[in-house]
């Protein structure tokens, strides 16, 4: 899924012209969270925001510890990259390795004009005071599912299943497609709002 160049342009707009507000005394940079289902499309997107604004891409899938560590990645990202990032300082935050089963090597954060989160749970409400927009990207779960599988092989399939139902969990206590500035379906296409972009 990537959105059309119209659609992104308003996007990148949304973002330049937002508050800055990752950093200390009302902030230096601005945080862009792309959160959602997972197979939505989130990752597409973000590698979009990157090239565009420019900005550096933190993905969840390298917080998270395997397919249960949904929770852990998401406080993984405030004590390792957003917090300090928050308190003037650069983070710094340590790859999980799927294959491997355990946490590899270390990844600099430097502060910059701009940041992009991407990944399930990456829209935490414990991270709002600090995020310029939130973008909700989300799908059919038929979709997703078959988007999960040609990715990660049928072997996967009860691990997907889990982490959907878990996601759902987080979604509806976190509220995050409500919060949401901006919608896009799994298509590139607005949702929300109608107008404005």
């Amino acid at each position: 899924m990537s959105v059309g160049s119209a659609v992104l342009a308003g996007l990148v707009r949304w973002a330049r012209d937002g508050s800055p507000r990752l950093g200390p005394s009302g902030g230096e940079g601005r945080l862009v969270v792309v959160d959602g289902p997972a197979g939505s499309g989130k990752t597409t997107l973000a590698a979009q925001f990157a090239e565009a604004l420019p900005a550096q891409v933190v993905h969840m899938d390298d917080l998270y510890e395997g397919w249960s560590g949904m929770a852990g990645g998401v406080e993984r990202l405030g004590e390792q990259v957003l917090d300090p990032l928050a308190a003037g300082r650069d983070g710094r935050y340590q790859r999980y390795d799927w294959d491997a089963g355990a946490f590899a090597e270390w990844h600099d954060v430097p502060r910059a004009p701009y940041l992009v989160v991407e990944g399930c749970g990456a829209g935490a409400r414990r991270f709002a005071d600090l995020t310029t927009l939130l973008v909700w990207v989300e799908a059919e779960d038929a979709e997703r599912l078959d988007r999960g599988i040609e990715r990660d092989g049928d072997d996967a399939r009860g691990h997907w299943h889990a982490w959907m139902a878990a996601e759902r969990a987080v979604y509806q206590a976190e509220g995050t497609a409500r919060r949401a500035d901006v919608r896009v379906d799994g298509w590139g296409a607005v949702t929300w709002p109608v107008t404005g972009l």
